[in-house]
């Protein structure tokens, strides 16, 4: 795939889209940076916030937490940044999540190793992400619709394997206390949760793939010009298909990282966070239609929101207003970094349905 992304960088599609003298570019980049300047006034904002309501916020124990509390909500957020940055979205992130770590629970309940289930998991995940891929990229479907379908499927499939049963249930050896260790205590000479940091390396290798290789070039040029993209040569349904399947693997990861985090697993687990993952990475600056984002600002997202989050909690806020907490940092994450291009696209509109326009 390497040498059919390799072109794109001296094609106008992808000049005009990544930087190169086009002006439009010019623009988006531009805007682009001052979007995550705001970002950082907001977290600084909201550390501040953090710091006047609650006298532990400002405390080792707070950092830890928080990392432990977002930190694979983070991960599922990555690969969402590129599929979203090609104007497809998958909204079956928290469900694979929760099938991954039905999984482990499943086969450890039945005496398998730990690494097995793993890397069955992992299998299953990756599974769940291919089935997105082919319904989006090759049979041409609404990438909303099929994972919308996929999230109940996967959710169900996690039922059914294990209904109202917790693993470990009583009477089953627990996880080995090497692995669960890593939700009670920071990694060796910090104060960072093990969760935050696989998320941060992730960041910097998804930011890397984006920002300086030719297929995060391809992707930008997918989400600008789908077209214009596979005029110039650039694989999009491969590409896209390879984005679900990498997102169900994150996702995979993230279930069996909150598995061994809370020790212990149920179907439900991840209940209802697809909804955070798409703040986080629209809040971050990426467009609704693709074409535009970054992955520093979906780090910086990140952390606005696992901070607003953690003030709260320790506010004793209701976690149901913690939600609508949540829904209004989604619709101000996708009206105010895309009102330029929502209200051309009005315009355009209007200007087709005018008589002799």
């Amino acid at each position: 795939m390497t040498s059919d992304l390799a072109s794109v960088s001296t094609s106008p599609v992808s000049n005009g889209a990544t930087g190169g003298p086009g002006p439009r570019s010019g623009r988006w980049r531009r805007a682009a940076r001052r979007w995550e300047a705001a970002l950082v006034l907001v977290l600084v904002a909201v550390v501040l916030f953090g710091a006047a309501e609650s006298s532990t916020f400002l405390t080792p124990t707070t950092f830890f937490y928080l990392g432990t509390d977002i930190g694979y909500i983070a991960i599922m957020a990555l690969p969402m940044t590129l599929i979203v940055m090609t104007g497809e979205i998958d909204l079956s992130v928290a469900s694979a999540l929760g099938l991954s770590g039905a999984m482990v629970g499943y086969l450890w309940h039945h005496g398998w190793g730990i690494w097995p289930a793993v890397l069955v998991a992992l299998a299953v995940g990756a599974l769940g992400g291919a089935i997105n891929g082919v319904l989006v990229a090759k049979v041409g479907l609404p990438s909303i619709a099929v994972t919308i379908g996929t999230l109940t499927l996967y959710r169900g499939l996690a039922e059914v394997l294990l209904g109202s049963l917790t693993v470990p249930a009583v009477g089953d050896r627990p996880f080995p206390t090497s692995l669960t260790n890593i939700g009670v205590v920071p990694v060796p000479g910090t104060h960072m949760s093990y969760s935050l940091l696989f998320f941060l390396i992730l960041a910097v290798v998804f930011g890397i793939l984006l920002h300086a290789t030719p297929l995060g070039r391809s992707l930008v040029a997918i989400g600008l010009q789908p077209e214009a993209a596979r005029f110039v040569g650039i694989r999009v349904n491969r590409i896209k298909l390879v984005l679900y399947i990498v997102s169900g693997i994150m996702c995979a990861f993230a279930g069996i990282l909150l598995t061994l985090q809370n020790a212990s697993v149920s179907y439900n687990a991840g209940y209802g966070l697809e909804l955070n993952v798409v703040a986080i990475v629209l809040f971050g600056g990426v467009s609704i239609f693709g074409g535009r984002g970054s992955i520093l600002g979906v780090v910086l997202s990140v952390a606005i929101v696992g901070a607003l989050e953690m003030a709260l909690t320790q506010m004793n806020v209701d976690p149901n207003v913690q939600n609508i907490v949540t829904g209004v940092l989604l619709l101000l994450s996708v009206i105010i970094p895309n009102g330029g291009e929502l209200v051309r696209r009005v315009r355009a509109r209007m200007r087709r349905l005018t008589p002799g326009s």
